[in-house]
C-alpha cells in the first residue's frame, strides 16, 4: 500500500513549468481596434521599452499607423492576462501575397512563458486569412531574444526591404499554402 508521504515531492522546477504553462493557457489573444485604449497603451510601454533599450532611443512617431494595422489588409492583436493587457503586435499587408509583422511586444511581467512565440504565431494565423504568403519584419540588433525567437520560428534574413532606421535585421517566411492559395485566387 502506498502513502502520499511515501511519494517523491516534485521538483521546484517541474512545479515552475505547470505553473507557467497554466498562466500562459489563461492568457487570451484577441483581434482589436488598434485605436482602442488598450492598444494605445501598449503601444505606449513598447515604444517607452524600446526607447530606453536601443542606444540612440525611439521616436515613437515611427510606430504604424492604426488604419496600416486594421481591417482587410492588417490586424491588432491583443494579449490580456485577467482583462489586464500584457502584449500585442499587428500585421499589415505590403503588398499582393506580402505581409509585415510589426511591433510584437510583450509585457515583463508575463515574459519567459512564451507569449512572444503565441503572439507570433497568431499573428501569423491572421495573415494566413489575409492571403499573405510571405511574411516579413525587421528588428533591431540590441533585440537579442525576438531574433532568436524569429529564427527558431522559421525567419530567415533577408536584405532589407524597408529604410527602417531602427532596423538592423529584415527576416523573412514564406508560407506556401497561402502562396499558392493567392496565386489560384
Amino acid at each position: 500500500m502506498s502513502h502520499a508521504a511515501d511519494q517523491p515531492a516534485p521538483s521546484s522546477a517541474a512545479t515552475e513549468a505547470v505553473r507557467r504553462r497554466l498562466r500562459l493557457a489563461a492568457i487570451t489573444i484577441d483581434v482589436t481596434d488598434p485605436g482602442s485604449r488598450p492598444a494605445r497603451w501598449c503601444l505606449a510601454e513598447y515604444a517607452e521599452e524600446i526607447s530606453r533599450r536601443f542606444p540612440g532611443g525611439f521616436d515613437p512617431t515611427a510606430l504604424v499607423p492604426p488604419a496600416d494595422v486594421a481591417g482587410p489588409g492588417g490586424a491588432f492583436l491583443i494579449a490580456r492576462e485577467l482583462d489586464r493587457p500584457v502584449g500585442c503586435g499587428a500585421v499589415r499587408t505590403l503588398a499582393a501575397g506580402v505581409g509585415e509583422i510589426r511591433h510584437l511586444w510583450v509585457h515583463a511581467s508575463v515574459r519567459r512563458l512564451g507569449l512572444g512565440r503565441r503572439l507570433l504565431g497568431a499573428l501569423e494565423a491572421q495573415a494566413a486569412v489575409r492571403n499573405l504568403g510571405v511574411i516579413r519584419l525587421d528588428t533591431h540588433e540590441v533585440l537579442t531574444e525576438a531574433i532568436s525567437m524569429y529564427l527558431a520560428s522559421g525567419y530567415r534574413e533577408i536584405p532589407a526591404y524597408n529604410d527602417n532606421p531602427y532596423a538592423h535585421h529584415w527576416l523573412e517566411k514564406e508560407f506556401p499554402a497561402a502562396i499558392k492559395t493567392a496565386s489560384d485566387g
